[in-house]
């Protein structure tokens, strides 16, 4: 595997293997990568014949408060992860080399009402950030296809979203939630939880799955579901942010038309702010 910090080095290593006829998938990530980050490199493998990986924490999606500069940043485990998965280029710029105006300069990018909902409204410029950071990155990496992790629901619309508005010449694909044994969806922000919190945390899926059987059962008093879910994670000892059902395709309200539809979910445990979903089809 090569590693890379520039901009420039990265965009001609991309640019030979394309002039050979070669396809590369790209996974961007901000490191402390654990096996649902690998499933993603995995699946990019699938769909391309080079793979470029890149950690970037990326301050621009941090908010006031929130764990920028605690974050754990693990680069030479992660290069060895990456090295073991196969990835060919590992992309590990600095903040300076991302910004090289300042965040402050830094020219933006906003996805309006798909970008307002939900973790927009609890983390304000969140997905700012987000788009800004990952349109700089598909210009650093001109990929074919780029792979992000479905437990950020909402995150994979908004990218989603952004690469069609501004034509962008890249395939979006979704990777499947990879689950501990408990249910609960593996993060990087689990590594904040004791391990008393760890095992409340499954409670979390369990919520999910729960409002996913009665729906499937035939309830539609949707908001009275909601209220319960949240209720029940209250006394697993979460303080809930929100529990919502909306359309899987663009996280609209359900109407009596809608199939398919997701259950997101966010909520803290302790100080460690945890997000998840499942996804189902409604007859």
């Amino acid at each position: 595997m090569h590693s890379e910090h520039h901009i420039k080095a990265v965009q001609r290593i991309v640019g030979d293997w394309k002039r050979q006829g070669l396809s590369v998938g790209f996974v961007p990530t901000m490191g402390n990568l654990h096996a649902g980050h690998l499933s993603l490199v995995a699946k990019a493998r699938q769909h391309t014949d080079k793979v470029v990986v890149s950690i970037f924490v990326n301050p621009l999606q941090f908010g006031p408060g929130e764990d920028f500069d605690s974050y754990p940043r693990t680069l030479e485990q992660d290069a060895v992860a990456l090295a073991e998965a196969g990835v060919d280029l590992l992309f590990a710029p600095s903040v300076n080399e991302m910004y090289p105006h300042g965040r402050e300069g830094q020219t933006q990018i906003s996805v309006p009402q798909l970008g307002d909902i939900l973790e927009g409204i609890s983390r304000p410029g969140f997905f700012t950030g987000v788009a800004t950071v990952v349109n700089k990155l598909f210009h650093c990496v001109p990929a074919d296809v780029a792979v992000f992790g479905e437990k950020d629901y909402q995150q994979l619309l908004v990218i989603r979203r952004m690469a069609e508005d501004l034509n962008l010449p890249i395939e979006i694909i979704g990777g499947a939630i990879v689950r501990e044994a408990s249910g609960l969806a593996m993060s990087s922000r689990n590594g904040y939880l004791s391990e008393e919190q760890r095992a409340q945390a499954a409670s979390l899926y369990k919520c999910l799955t729960a409002m996913r059987e009665q729906i499937k059962a035939g309830r539609r008093d949707f908001g009275t579901l909601e209220q319960e879910a949240c209720v029940g994670l209250q006394a697993a000892g979460f303080q809930p942010d929100y529990v919502i059902l909306r359309s899987a395709t663009d996280l609209e309200q359900v109407t009596e038309t809608t199939r398919s539809v997701v259950i997101l979910a966010a909520a803290s445990l302790g100080n460690t702010r945890l997000i998840d979903n499942i996804s189902f089809e409604i007859q």
